[in-house]
């Protein structure tokens, strides 16, 4: 049985509406965990290659961060609004 299947018959009593909130608010978190994940990397890879870029490799990585940050919180708040209407 696919998970999927398992999670739609253990929700089978509520609308689908907090169903599909709740899998883009799931999905939007963990999207935005892979994007800071995957900018972190990168910023390390790219310090230990130019140490001496180390500053300016950060503040990027921070601002990078804080956009993707701000859209997950958007995302989420928008399933969050979807599930209370």
């Amino acid at each position: 049985m696919t998970p999927l299947l398992i999670v739609l018959q253990a929700v089978s009593n509520l609308p689908l509406g907090y169903l599909g909130a709740a899998l883009g608010a799931g999905l939007a978190t963990l999207g935005a965990g892979f994007g800071i994940g995957k900018i972190g990397q990168g910023a390390m890879d790219g310090i230990a290659r130019q140490p001496e870029a180390s500053g300016d490799i950060r503040s990027t990585m921070i601002i990078a961060a804080a956009l993707i940050e701000g859209v997950a919180l958007f995302a989420v708040v928008l399933c969050l609004l979807v599930a209370l209407k």
